[in-house]
């Protein structure tokens, strides 16, 4: 108070005076005095000086713990992303497969969302996929490519070709989409599809429900044509042609080297069983609107759940319907068509079933067998005296076809019977003549029209302008001082019998093939193709896949095997191929 009362006076103006060198120091007698130096001192040290130097620090730690930070969830996101998007990763198999078991109860609803995440992945680029420089030690040939490895997927996981990149991506050689119809069908009513946990199984009575050949055959267009762009052919039809024709050079249906895409096909279920014409025509609508864009066609006569399907496995009905498919897959608007395989069912396993498919596989032309599919047998699938939970003890006599493990002893032996009527029927068919190169100094052969009429032309100036064979003109001849003409064998100018043999009389009415040929031997006969065996039904591992190869088969199918041991199935797979192969090698 006593300070606010001291400059609460208000001190007097003094007018400006030159004579005046200083102020007198006026104030209230009740003010402080402060004294106040009369000058500045030479260093004065200020306060300000340590300030920077400390907001520098606290800006300089600040960068550093943001740098740490950021760096720290930089690495955390990549190395979860490169966790995330691989196969071999454990937790697709012990985290995603139980979560959606849990979570959907409908094994179908299940699988439509496992499609759908496959599908939004792959298109962001965070889709699972099998990384590293893969070891081409387990590469085998099929249908005159040399494929990477030899597993492939089974149908139905696909139908509708939603996801083949995606399921390339997982590491098989072959994917097969489908089943396709030729018009759309909606299958049999839901639930249609079981699954039996404590067996790592399921049953299944889809039905071949579909989208139709044709939405089928436009998704997979619009395919190609994004792969023509990316690869600078352009995006219209002419740079889809070229794809397909391989000249990007990778095969027209999968799009990728070493590897081939497998389309199935079958009949619509309102077509009637008696009718082989009508359902051949399905079989060829399908085939027509599909084989541009496949590898391989697979004909599905076994479906359990088809009624009457599998009554099309009989000799004379099978052999019309694939003679009608090769031949609507031979006329395929692309360079390189797509073989035909058939796709058998398990239960059709007696010795005339098998050689009457083997018979019209021969019959027809087709190019291999897919040897299994789900079965409708419930018998000697588990143990006599093994006891099932009672909820799947339930699900096991609903109607459909059974998958699972329990079908591996029979998918091979029945490959072993297949094979070896198969190969039987080979030796049974008579050989057919090698193939041929065209060679540049070859003489192409002419119409036989144009050849007859030139030898007569040639017979008809002889006649003008040679002179009769008499001993006249002989001697005449000898005269000439030309080069000597050796004496022509006329064996029938002299009742003496000719020292050398006559060559055959040609005429202008003699036969183009009864000519002898100066450039040309007969073509080799060469034996004909080996039919190309796929197995499939309750493989699971490694060392299954390799006792399959032994039994005949040229690939490994897998489907309920990967719906239980998730995304990394197939990686592990090849993992355990090459180990087994080692040992066998070591040991």
């Amino acid at each position: 108070m006593r300070l606010l009362r001291c400059h609460s006076h208000v001190l007097p103006r003094l007018p400006p005076s030159p004579h005046l060198t200083r102020l007198p120091h006026l104030h209230h007698p009740s003010c402080p005095v402060f004294s106040k130096p009369l000058s500045h001192p030479t260093h004065i040290r200020h306060a300000s000086t340590t300030a920077p130097s400390i907001a520098d620090a606290s800006s300089l730690v600040t960068r550093l713990r943001n740098l740490f930070l950021g760096t720290t969830i930089s690495l955390t996101l990549l190395f979860g992303y490169l966790y995330i998007t691989d196969v071999r990763a454990g937790i697709h198999q012990w985290a995603v497969v139980p979560s959606l078991r849990w979570i959907y109860d409908d094994a179908e609803e299940a699988h439509e969302v496992g499609t759908a995440s496959l599908k939004g992945l792959y298109k962001w680029g965070l889709h699972p996929r099998e990384r590293g420089n893969v070891p081409q030690n387990l590469e085998v040939e099929v249908f005159g490519h040399m494929l990477s490895n030899p597993i492939g997927t089974s149908a139905g996981i696909d139908k509708h070709a939603e996801i083949p990149d995606p399921l390339f991506a997982l590491g098989p050689s072959i994917i097969e989409i489908g089943g396709a119809t030729p018009y759309p069908q909606d299958g049999n009513p839901k639930p249609r599809i079981f699954r039996l946990p404590t067996q790592k199984a399921m049953i299944n009575r889809y039905g071949l429900n579909s989208e139709g050949a044709d939405n089928v055959a436009m998704r997979l267009r619009q395919r190609v044509r994004e792969y023509a762009f990316a690869n600078g052919f352009g995006i219209d039809e002419e740079a889809e042609q070229k794809v397909l024709d391989g000249e990007a050079g990778v095969p027209g249906g999968s799009l990728m080297s070493g590897r081939l895409m497998a389309v199935q096909v079958a009949k619509n279920k309102f077509t009637p069983d008696e009718d082989i014409e009508a359902v051949k025509a399905d079989y060829v609508y399908c085939v027509e609107a599909l084989a541009r864009y496949a590898d391989i066609i697979v004909v599905n006569v076994s479906s359990p759940n088809t009624p009457g399907l599998r009554g099309l496995q009989r000799m004379e009905p099978l052999k019309q319907i694939l003679t009608g498919v090769v031949e609507a897959a031979n006329k395929a608007k692309k360079r390189v068509k797509p073989a035909v395989m058939v796709k058998v069912s398990p239960d059709e396993d007696s010795e005339e079933q098998i050689r009457g498919i083997c018979d019209a596989v021969w019959e027809s032309g087709v190019d291999g067998v897919i040897v299994g599919n789900t079965t409708k047998r419930r018998r000697d699938l588990l143990p006599a005296d093994y006891d099932l939970p009672a909820r799947e003890a339930a699900l096991l006599l609903e109607q459909g076809g059974y998958s699972g493990p329990q079908l591996f002893k029979r998918t091979v032996a029945l490959t072993k019977r297949y094979r070896g009527w198969l190969d039987e029927g080979m030796e049974r068919r008579p050989k057919e003549p090698a193939p041929t190169k065209a060679n540049d100094d070859t003489p192409q052969e002419e119409p036989k029209n144009d050849i007859s009429s030139r030898i007569q032309e040639t017979v008809e100036h002889d006649a003008k302008n040679l002179k009769p064979d008499t001993p006249e003109s002989n001697a005449e001849s000898e005269s000439q001082p030309l080069i000597p003409i050796p004496p022509r064998n006329n064996p029938f100018s002299s009742d003496q019998p000719s020292t050398n043999p006559s060559a055959p009389a040609f005429s202008a009415d003699t036969h183009i093939n009864q000519l002898p040929s100066l450039t040309q031997s007969d073509p080799a006969k060469a034996p004909p193709k080996r039919k190309v065996i796929f197995a499939t039904g309750g493989i699971t591992n490694g060392r299954q896949a390799l006792e399959v190869l032994e039994a005949g088969a040229s690939v490994a199918q897998v489907y309920t095997a990967l719906v239980y041991g998730g995304v990394g199935l197939i990686a592990r797979m090849k993992d355990e191929m090459r180990e087994e192969m080692r040992r066998r090698r070591e040991g």
